[in-house]
């Protein structure tokens, strides 16, 4: 078996999102520049459906096996009849929708806009959803693991939820790395989250708020070359938790996607580089497969636009590289990592 494949009828213009099932580890969903949002059957590399949007999408996810929802810049937040290609408009934000998630318990969809807002939609409700809650600045990106919503905004902002208790955020804080939040998820066991800027860094944090817990953040730098004596560094485009291990994957504009394990602060495996930058990643439900979306991030304008490469979206078959390495195994190297202060958050 190859270590990956290459999806046959990718998407025109960039990708900005790759979204696995969460109960089929074969269904993919895939968002762009295009318009459009595509469903791949990954192991029959085929696409299965397609829908078109009257503008670029920015976010698209699942929310059980044969209905996705997707949104972007012409603000509507569609449901998607995977089956049947029929599309049904839940409501609108009053800007770009920029991420998504869904709430399998609560059976809700979450959308977050640059309209400053985070809104809540039951797709089995007759009449669009009035649960607004406004922030003080734009979505850039959401994740959700169990009851716990992170939503990361400019200006550095985080607010951390519980979607059953949305009067108020149970925590706020401001970003541990000095530049722009690029990327955002959640450990798949639930005690904190990641978080990439466009500066080349990633920070590991934790929920508790107990001085022992924020004891453990730190940061590290990543995503960065030594070039003729010149230090490169590329944005961190994604991060995704593996839904087994607890190890995490990031993937940037320098075209690498690695693995690390966050506990031990150590790199387990830098993939062969692809040939532009990638945007989006994400493993599938049993951890089998990374989905690898690989196109022009626009970093260079549109000078760089005009030689670069067409988008393509690769599922890369995953193996021991993602699990924690016991001490019998060769080492790996540590991270020169920065511990972080606990400071800039508050709540209980």
């Amino acid at each position: 078996m190859s270590d990956q494949i290459e999806l046959a009828s990718p998407p025109f213009d960039s990708v900005s999102s790759v979204r696995f099932s969460p109960t089929n580890p074969n269904h993919l969903l895939v968002s762009a520049w295009d318009t459009t949002v595509r469903f791949y059957d990954v192991a029959a590399n085929e696409q299965k459906a397609k829908f078109d949007h009257r503008a670029a999408v920015l976010a698209c996810c699942f929310g059980d096996a044969t209905h996705g929802y997707s949104g972007g810049l012409d603000t509507s937040v569609r449901e998607l009849d995977l089956e049947t290609e029929k599309v049904n408009h839940l409501g609108q934000h009053s800007d770009a929708i920029s991420s998504m998630n869904y709430s399998r318990d609560q059976n809700l969809l979450i959308t977050g806009s640059w309209d400053r807002t985070i809104r809540f939609w039951d797709p089995r409700a007759p009449e669009p959803s009035k649960l607004k809650h406004d922030l003080p600045e734009r979505v850039y990106n959401m994740d959700l693991v169990n009851h716990i919503l992170v939503v990361a905004m400019a200006s550095r902002l985080f607010h951390i939820y519980d979607i059953r208790k949305m009067d108020s955020p149970a925590q706020t804080r401001e970003s541990s790395l000095k530049f722009m939040t690029r990327a955002l998820a959640c450990m798949s066991d639930g005690q904190g989250y990641a978080t990439g800027s466009v500066e080349g860094r990633i920070a590991v944090e934790y929920f508790d708020p107990s001085p022992q817990a924020q004891e453990k953040k730190y940061a590290f730098k990543c995503h960065r070359q030594t070039i003729d004596d010149v230090d490169h560094v590329w944005p961190v485009n994604a991060l995704s938790f593996h839904p087994t291990y607890n190890t995490f994957a990031s993937a940037g504009s320098d075209g690498t996607v690695s693995i690390w394990d966050h506990k031990s602060k150590k790199r387990l495996r830098q993939y062969p580089k692809y040939n532009a930058p990638v945007p989006s990643i994400a493993f599938n439900c049993d951890g089998t497969k990374l989905a690898v979306g690989v196109s022009y991030t626009w970093e260079e304008g549109e000078e760089g636009a005009k030689t670069a490469e067409r988008p393509a979206v690769y599922i890369r078959n995953v193996g021991d590289e993602v699990k924690v390495p016991f001490f019998t195994r060769t080492p790996c190297t540590p991270l020169a990592h920065e511990r972080l202060q606990p400071k800039g958050w508050t709540g209980t």
